[in-house]
């Protein structure tokens, strides 16, 4: 059997509601103050709004050999080999990590923009990777349909 390497099994893109409603509403307030107050405040507007599209949603995709996430218009972004993968299972991650794409001390990588729930993936070679979603489930099933299409394909 032959994988089509393009057939999407999952798509999901997460919205980081929290983000925007903190990073707009600071933004007014940051230029209004940069007029009246003083213009250096145009350096923090400058670096928000650069901010803002960077990491204003979360896209997940899983294919038949890849994990795809990025972080809002993809500029950061980053691919996972399927086979890399040995197993992924639903996880919680703790209000105080927080958001964005960080380490996790003495875990793993976590990309999160919204919300505690993920999926963690335990790599064949060691090491984990955490992917935060509001669809837990539905991108641990999609993840193992992806691994057991991998072992379906490997001769060995």
């Amino acid at each position: 059997m032959s994988l089509d390497p393009d057939r999407i099994i999952f798509r999901n893109t997460q919205p980081g509601t929290l983000i925007r409603l903190i990073m707009i509403p600071l933004c007014i307030v940051i230029l209004v103050l940069s007029i009246q107050v003083t213009s250096f405040l145009f350096i923090a507007l400058g670096i928000l709004l650069v901010c803002l599209p960077l990491f204003h949603s979360l896209t997940t995709e899983i294919t038949d050999t890849s994990i795809r996430i990025r972080m809002g218009i993809g500029v950061i972004h980053r691919t996972i080999p399927v086979s890399r993968v040995r197993s992924c299972t639903c996880a919680r991650t703790p209000w105080y990590i927080g958001w964005g794409v960080r380490l996790i001390p003495g875990r793993c990588w976590l990309w999160n923009v919204s919300g505690f729930d993920s999926v963690e993936l335990e790599y064949r070679q060691g090491g984990h990777f955490r992917i935060g979603t509001d669809m837990p489930q539905e991108l641990a099933d999609a993840i193992d349909e992806a691994i057991s299409l991998q072992r379906h394909d490997d001769p060995a």
